[in-house]
């Protein structure tokens, strides 16, 4: 079965933890593309193809690695909004955050995230972490053909 190749979508707004995710993302020798946007609004903007990225191809991501505390609209409610529409309901989302809090955790698995990822303070453990990450969900995890 030919598969086709999905973008993967970072939504990160520090610029350091998005350069080892995207150097991690490409040592894994994905086909992936991988898209960086800087906050939930640019996420959005990605997956509903307007803004500067009205001319995107379309197609859903593979997964989408959201950052939870980002500027003007956090990761939360990016995930909420993604799972209220029936367009992005199945796409996999996976938080990758620094934080250990409970709240972010519950409401995060309340709102139907896929898995939470704590980012890990080491170097190499969040290389590997992510590049694990991406090859899981990018290409052994399979989901439904879209409508």
């Amino acid at each position: 079965m030919n598969r086709e190749i999905h973008t993967i979508l970072l939504a990160e707004d520090s610029a350091a933890d998005a350069e080892m995710a995207i150097d991690a993302l490409r040592e894994a020798k994905l086909a992936n593309p991988v898209v960086h946007v800087e906050d939930g609004v640019e996420a959005l903007d990605y997956l509903y193809c307007r803004g500067t990225y009205e001319g995107r191809g379309k197609g859903n991501p593979a997964v989408v690695l959201l950052d939870i505390k980002m500027p003007r609209i956090d990761g939360l409610e990016v995930l909420k909004r993604m799972r209220a529409d029936e367009h992005f309901r199945r796409v996999p989302v996976v938080i990758l955050s620094s934080s250990r809090e409970e709240s972010d955790l519950i409401e995060s698995w309340d709102l139907g995230v896929n898995a939470y990822v704590v980012k890990p303070v080491d170097v190499g453990q969040f290389f590997s972490a992510v590049q694990i990450l991406g090859q899981f969900w990018a290409v052994l995890n399979e989901f439904p053909q879209q409508e």
